[in-house]
């Protein structure tokens, strides 16, 4: 998001919005996988696990956190009038 009166205006294409939206899946993916096996694991103690729960919560947050962000960017860009790709997304609805 921009603060008010800010001039750094940056248009994210959709490849890379999609390489945001593919960390962001993958994270998910490896803490998830990466969570279940800590926990199933006898050989642990509780610290190691509530330390890694509290890792795994962090960085699913940023991944969602990102994917947001890289929505909401790329729908702002679509919104704008004037765009190429916002013509095309209307030419296409009718």
């Amino acid at each position: 998001m921009l603060t008010r009166g800010s001039t750094y205006r940056v248009a994210v294409t959709r490849a890379q919005a999609n390489v945001i939206r593919a960390f962001s899946l993958w994270t998910v993916y490896v803490w998830v996988t990466r969570i279940w096996n800590i926990w199933n694991d006898e050989s642990r103690d509780g610290a190691f696990k509530a330390v890694h729960t509290v890792i795994c919560v962090i960085s699913v947050g940023f991944a969602i956190a990102a994917w947001i962000v890289v929505s909401q960017v790329r729908r702002h860009r679509l919104d704008r009038p004037g765009r190429p790709e916002a013509a095309a997304t209307v030419k296409s609805d009718a």
